[in-house]
């Protein structure tokens, strides 16, 4: 098995990955919505929505 960051062999200790740092990094991802999965719910739609107007202007 490799390691699902950097395709390294796996370490026991830490698998699926291959060291602290990937997982590390992994994580990093889950904490900061990288893996987030859309959502068609309209409850969903509407937060979205919301906090956009919300939110200040930004370049697109």
């Amino acid at each position: 098995m490799s390691c699902p960051i950097c395709e390294a062999d796996t370490v026991p200790k830490y698998r699926p990955f291959c060291s602290k740092r990937c997982a590390d990094l992994d994580l990093a991802k889950w904490l900061n919505g990288s893996y987030a999965l859309p959502s068609n719910d309209p409850e969903d739609l509407d937060v979205d929505v919301t906090t956009e107007e919300k939110a200040p202007d930004r370049p697109h």
